[in-house]
């Protein structure tokens, strides 16, 4: 039976690089894969999904508005789907991720998200919430502080590198922007 799996974790954890690598292996067996990510991120790559330590490939766009679920049965039937991977998963709507588990539910597609947990501020994302409560399997990645410790909060830096506590939920960014770290150096870099 398929299932949907959200693996979640802070910055700098791997993600996309865990994903990509992923569709390298199903591809390396001869099995068609379907990749996704967030139309929002306009930084160099944009609808590519890219790894920090320079892994990429190029993959469809999702709109808070894209139907993700008929898009997929489309390419499904045109040639049978071995899996879905989806990054930046925390940029889903409710409703996008109740697609995915149909795909995986009666298409009998297995559907892999990728993303953050929470926000800058330390609150869940709207998709990240929803697939918390309907994956079948939650797999939590690691990154690190500084400290050694594993780091889960995504601190949110101005161009001096001070912590920023307001703002938008969304600002797109990457290391000149978010710095991941334990819940105790995230707190103390706020209240410094």
């Amino acid at each position: 039976m398929a299932k949907l799996y959200f693996y979640f974790a802070s910055m700098n954890a791997g993600k996309s690089s865990t994903l990509l690598q992923t569709a390298f292996n199903y591809g390396e067996r001869g099995m068609t894969v379907s990749l996704w990510t967030a139309a929002l991120d306009d930084r160099p790559g944009f609808g590519a999904i890219s790894s920090r330590i320079g892994l990429a490939s190029d993959a469809h766009r999702y709109e808070p508005d894209t139907d993700i679920e008929a898009r997929v049965l489309e390419e499904h039937h045109e040639k049978p789907l071995a899996c879905v991977l989806v990054d930046e998963a925390q940029f889903l709507t409710k409703e996008q991720v109740w697609q995915l588990a149909r795909l995986a539910d009666k298409a009998g597609i297995p559907v892999l998200c990728y993303g953050l947990r929470t926000d800058f501020q330390g609150e869940l994302f709207p998709g990240s919430a929803a697939l918390l409560g309907i994956a079948d399997a939650l797999v939590e990645m690691k990154a690190v502080c500084d400290c050694g410790r594993k780091a889960t909060m995504n601190l949110r830096v101005d161009e001096n590198g001070k912590a920023v506590a307001e703002g938008a939920q969304t600002e797109i960014g990457g290391n000149d922007r978010y710095v991941a770290m334990c819940r105790k150096h995230f707190c103390e870099a706020l209240d410094g």
